[in-house]
């Protein structure tokens, strides 16, 4: 068993395919957004993962930085900008940036939880002895 199976640790990450024609960006910002390969991005880190034997998800990453990670209200008016997150429902504040990921990590236990549930329903229950 490797250290990340016997803590339950992955590594999540957003599903960012389609994201050149979803997001919308001025001019110089395009410029850098195309030169980035995601796709070869997300490769690279799968495979090494596979080889460290770390399970990778890829999650929805929409509305993971309007939504809040302490009570999950989501309103575009929790990021009243760039780099601030602050929640319209409970007050919670903290870094865009980290809220969201703490959707993406969040939105990956769940969905590991689930694959983990179906799996075990679908592995035959031992015997019992009595």
């Amino acid at each position: 068993m490797t250290e990340a199976q016997r803590t339950s640790r992955g590594i999540a990450l957003e599903d960012l395919g389609g994201i050149r024609e979803r997001v919308r960006l001025r001019k110089p910002q395009r410029v850098t957004l195309h030169s980035w390969s995601f796709a070869q991005l997300g490769t690279y880190i799968a495979c090494k993962a596979r080889r460290a034997r770390i399970p990778v998800a890829h999650v929805d990453p929409r509305y993971t930085s309007q939504q809040c990670s302490g009570c999950g209200h989501t309103s575009r008016k929790n990021r009243p900008d760039q780099a601030t997150f602050v929640c319209t429902s409970c007050g919670f504040a903290e870094h865009a940036d980290v809220n969201a990921a703490r959707n993406i990590a969040a939105r990956a236990v769940a969905g590991w939880a689930v694959s983990h549930a179906a799996d075990d329903a679908a592995e035959p229950t031992p015997a019992r002895r009595g």
